[in-house]
C-alpha cells in the first residue's frame, strides 16, 4: 500500500489566534516576574472561534492533493487482487457538529461529530485466478464516509515561541463505504474490492489525517506568531513577544504571558519587577490583554531615540492655534510674536527634550514630558528669524477609549512649567501678557491638537495591521497602579485564516 504526497486538513487552527502558550520551557521561580503582555481568552471566545472550525475544514479539503492509493492482497483459489485508486476529489463535505473543552492544566479538547465526505475518482483493479484468468477493469467510484474526530491540543514551547502537539488524535468510522460506478449494490466481485478498499481507507485515513493535523497545527502557530510579531513592529520599533512564563490552561479560560520588552537598534531594557497576577483579570469578557507601565515608557523612549517626538505647525493649524479666540490681548500678542509676518510664511516647531516618563494610575494615563517650542518667521526678503522659544515641562493626564475602530485619547487636567521662555518681542520677559497667553493657548489648544494628531497617527498604524479587520465591541481600556487592562468582545474575522490556508495548503 502507497500513500504519495501529503492532504492538508485543518480544524482547530482559530484556537491558536490571539493566544501564545508553552508547556515545556522553564522560566525560573517566578512565574510573572518578566510578564509585560498576558493574554486571557475566556470559554465563550473559545466557543465562537470553534463556529469557524467547518469553514477552516471545508478550505483545507478544497486545496487538499489527495495521494494515489494501491493495495493487493492474495485469496485462496482465486490468485492475487490488486487494486489502484486514482485522481480522487472531493465532492462533498459537511459537519454536524463541532464542541470544544479547556481541560485545567491539561490540554484543549475538540470534538468534531460526523464529518460526512464524500470522494470521487477512478478505480482500476486487477484480477489474477488460478487458472491463469486474468480480468482487468478501470471504473468510476465514489467513496461514502462519516468520521468523528478527537482532537487533544497540548501547547508547548520551542525557542520561546509556541509549538502546537496535535499528535492524540482519534478517528472513529460510522460509515466508510465504497460505490462502483453508482452501483449501490454491487455484485459479488465488485462487493470484494469494495470490502478491501474500505479496510484500506480505514487504515489509511486515520494516520494520515491525523498526522496532518499535527503538521497543521505548527503551521498555524507559525502564522499566528508571525502575524502577533508584525502587529507589534513598526520600522525599527518592535517588542519581543517571547514566552515569559507557562501558560495557564483552566476550564473557564486560557492565558499566555510575553516579555514585551521593546527592541530598537542598540537600545535595549531590562524589565523583572512585573505586577502581574493571573487575579487580576476576570472571566466576564471574551477577550483581555494586560499590559505593562513599563512597555509603554520603553515605547516612548524608542520613540524618543528614533526623532518620531517632533512635530511642525504651519499655515491654517498654525492660525487655528494662536487664533483660538478673538480678543484685544490676543490681537496683541499676535502682532509682538509674528511681527506681521503670516502664518503661512511662518512655522512653529514642537519636539521633546527629553525620554517622556508614563505612569499608569486609575484616573489614566500620566505622561510627563519636557518639550521645546520654536516659533520662527520667514519675512519676503530677509533672513529667517526665530522670534519665540520655550521649554516647559509639561504633566497631563490622559483616558483612553476604543470607539467605532479608532483610538480616542482625551486629555484631562494639565500642568505647565516654564523651564526657559524668550521672545524678541519682549526680551526682558517685563510683558506677561505673552506667557500667560501661550500658557492658554498650549492648555486648551495646544496638548489637545498634539495629542489628536497622536491618536489618528495611531489609530492609521493599528488599521494598517489588520485590527480594523475584527468587529470590537464594546471595548474597555481600564487603567491601575502600573498597569493597563484592554477587555472586549469579539466577532472573529473567518477570512483572515481562510485566506491563509488557500495559500497555504
Amino acid at each position: 500500500m502507497l500513500w504519495a504526497g501529503r492532504m492538508r486538513l485543518g480544524t482547530f487552527g482559530i484556537f491558536l489566534m490571539l493566544l501564545h502558550m508553552s508547556a515545556a520551557c522553564e522560566f525560573g521561580p517566578f512565574p510573572y516576574s518578566f510578564t509585560g503582555i498576558v493574554c486571557r481568552m475566556t470559554k465563550p471566545a473559545a466557543l465562537l472561534l470553534n463556529q469557524e472550525t467547518a469553514q477552516v475544514i471545508q478550505a483545507a479539503f478544497r486545496n487538499a492533493r489527495f495521494p494515489n492509493i494501491t493495495g493487493e492482497r492474495s485469496m485462496r483459489l482465486l490468485g492475487k487482487v490488486a487494486y489502484g485508486l486514482t485522481n480522487i476529489q472531493v465532492n462533498d463535505l459537511s459537519i454536524e457538529q463541532s464542541e470544544v473543552e479547556l481541560k485545567e492544566n491539561d490540554a484543549i479538547h475538540i470534538a468534531i461529530k460526523n464529518v460526512t465526505a464524500f470522494f470521487k475518482g477512478t478505480l482500476t483493479y486487477g484480477y489474477t485466478g488460478a487458472w491463469f484468468l486474468q480480468l482487468f477493469h478501470s471504473v468510476d467510484f465514489e467513496i461514502e464516509s462519516s468520521i468523528d474526530l478527537q482532537i487533544n491540543i497540548d501547547l508547548m514551547c520551542q525557542k520561546d515561541q509556541v509549538a502546537a502537539d496535535a499528535s492524540d488524535c482519534y478517528l472513529a468510522f460510522h460509515k466508510l463505504t465504497l460505490h462502483l460506478q453508482g452501483d449501490k449494490e454491487p455484485g459479488w466481485l465488485k462487493q470484494l474490492f469494495t470490502d478491501f478498499i474500505s479496510f484500506t481507507l480505514k487504515l489509511v485515513l486515520k494516520r494520515e489525517v491525523c498526522s496532518e493535523i499535527n503538521y497543521l497545527a505548527q503551521v498555524l502557530a507559525n502564522f499566528v506568531h508571525d502575524l502577533a510579531e508584525n502587529f507589534v513592529q513598526d520600522e525599527d520599533i518592535r517588542l519581543d513577544i517571547s514566552l515569559a512564563s507557562l501558560p495557564l490552561i483552566k476550564a473557564n479560560y486560557l492565558e499566555s504571558h510575553h516579555k514585551g520588552l521593546v527592541l530598537y537598534k542598540n537600545y535595549s531594557n531590562v524589565f523583572s519587577d512585573s505586577v502581574f497576577s493571573p487575579l487580576l483579570l476576570t472571566e466576564s469578557r471574551m477577550l483581555y490583554f494586560w499590559l505593562s507601565e513599563h512597555i509603554l515608557n520603553s515605547l516612548a523612549s524608542a520613540a524618543f531615540l528614533d526623532e518620531r517626538l517632533v512635530l511642525s505647525i504651519r499655515g491654517e493649524k498654525l492660525q487655528e492655534l494662536f487664533e483660538m479666540e478673538d480678543t484685544e490681548v490676543q490681537r496683541k500678542v499676535v502682532q509682538m510674536i509674528f511681527q506681521g509676518t503670516s502664518y503661512n510664511d511662518s512655522v512653529a516647531k514642537v519636539w521633546s527634550l527629553a525620554h517622556p516618563q508614563i505612569s499608569i494610575e486609575p484616573e489614566g494615563a500620566v505622561v510627563k514630558s519636557l518639550v521645546a517650542v520654536e516659533v520662527s518667521i520667514f519675512p519676503a526678503g530677509e533672513e529667517p528669524l526665530m522670534v519665540l522659544y520655550m521649554e516647559k515641562e509639561i504633566m497631563v493626564t490622559i483616558q483612553a477609549a476604543y470607539v467605532e475602530k479608532k483610538l480616542i485619547l482625551h486629555p484631562l487636567d494639565s500642568r505647565i512649567e516654564f523651564k526657559v521662555f524668550k521672545c524678541t518681542a519682549d526680551p526682558n520677559g517685563s510683558d506677561p501678557s505673552v506667557r500667560n497667553f501661550l500658557q492658554t493657548v498650549i492648555s486648551v489648544v495646544g496638548i489637545p491638537d498634539v495629542i489628536s494628531r497622536i491618536e489618528q497617527a495611531l489609530t492609521s498604524l493599528m488599521n494598517s495591521k489588520g485590527l480594523d479587520l475584527f468587529e470590537i465591541k464594546t471595548p474597555e481600556i481600564i487603567t491601575k497602579k502600573g498597569y493597563i487592562i484592554v477587555q472586549l468582545d469579539f466577532s472573529f474575522p473567518n477570512h483572515l485564516l481562510l485566506d491563509f490556508l488557500e495559500k497555504t495548503l
